[in-house]
C-alpha cells in the first residue's frame, strides 16, 4: 500500500514548480530586456534543473518524513522545507512579476541559507535526505551569483 505522503509531498512540490512557472512566463517579455551575465545558461537549463531539483527536494523530504522520530528535530526541518518552499514561489513572484531584483536577491539568499540549514539538520539523522538536498544548494549559489550579477548589470 502506498503511503499518502508518496502523493502529497510530490505533489506540494509540483504545484510550487508549476505556480513558480505560470509567475516566471508572464515576466519573461520584461526578463528579455535586461543585460544578464555571460554565465547565463539557456533557458532550458533552468527547466531541467529545477526539475531536478523538486525529484530530489520531494525524495529529502519524503525520507525524513518516513524514517525520523517526530521530535523538535524533525519538526524544524519539516518548517524548514515550508519557509524554503514559501521562499522559493516568492522568488518568481519578486523577481519576474515586480521585477525587484535585489529583494529577489535577498529571497535568493534566504533560500540559500534554508537549504544550508535543512542539510546541516537532516545529517544530524541520515546523509540520505542531506546529500539528496547538496544539488540544490549548488545551484542555489549559482543563481544567487547570477541574481547578484543581473542587480549589478541593471
Amino acid at each position: 500500500m502506498i503511503k499518502l505522503n508518496y502523493i502529497v509531498i510530490p505533489g506540494i512540490a509540483a504545484l510550487i514548480s508549476f505556480s513558480g512557472s505560470f509567475l516566471s512566463r508572464n515576466g519573461m517579455q520584461w526578463y528579455r530586456t535586461l543585460t544578464l551575465p555571460s554565465l547565463t545558461p539557456p533557458g532550458w537549463v533552468f527547466g531541467a534543473v529545477w526539475t531536478i531539483i523538486y525529484v530530489l527536494t520531494s525524495l529529502a523530504a519524503i525520507y525524513v518524513w518516513n524514517t525520523y522520530p517526530r521530535n523538535n528535530l524533525f519538526f524544524a526541518i519539516m518548517a524548514l522545507f515550508i519557509i524554503n518552499a514559501v521562499a522559493n514561489l516568492a522568488w518568481s513572484y519578486i523577481f519576474f512579476n515586480q521585477h525587484l531584483i535585489a529583494l529577489a536577491l535577498v529571497d535568493s539568499i534566504v533560500l540559500w541559507v534554508t537549504a544550508l540549514g535543512l542539510i546541516v539538520l537532516t545529517a544530524q539523522v541520515a546523509w540520505v535526505p542531506a546529500l539528496l538536498l547538496m544539488p540544490y544548494l549548488a545551484w542555489l549559489t549559482f543563481a544567487t551569483y547570477l541574481g547578484w550579477r543581473i542587480m549589478q548589470l541593471n
